[in-house]
């Protein structure tokens, strides 16, 4: 896509799945808009730490503790500063994402229950 901040700015939903660290910056989000950020990677690095958290100690911390911290695709100091609401990594799209497969293997364990009670009364 050329100019792909423009197309993305215009968006009221953004959702970002590109798999390289705070791509999206400020640039690409429409102030107000939902960002949900779907990447997940890591930053070993302070200094590109404290650019992406700002003076945030725990994340600071978190880098000399394990030696790295996650950051999604998306600029979180950019999308704090610019939509109106996004999902942090770590802590956003994750926890959504096992509540939906908890949902469907339950959903799934029902219906293999259903259809092994059928086979079962035909013998």
């Amino acid at each position: 896509t050329r100019d792909l901040a423009l197309v993305a700015s215009r968006a009221d939903i953004l959702v970002a799945a590109i798999g390289k660290s705070a791509f999206v910056t400020r640039d690409f989000i429409k102030p107000g808009a939902a960002v949900i950020d779907v990447g997940i990677n890591q930053v070993t690095d302070e200094a590109a730490a404290r650019d992406l958290f700002g003076d945030d100690a725990e994340r600071i911390e978190e880098v000399r503790r394990k030696g790295y911290t996650l950051v999604g695709d998306v600029h979180p100091r950019h999308a704090a500063q610019r939509a109106g609401a996004w999902t942090p990594v770590p802590g956003g799209v994750g926890p959504l994402t096992v509540a939906l497969l908890l949902r469907n293997t339950v959903k799934a364990a029902k219906l293999r229950r259903g259809a092994q009670g059928l086979r079962g009364a035909g013998a």
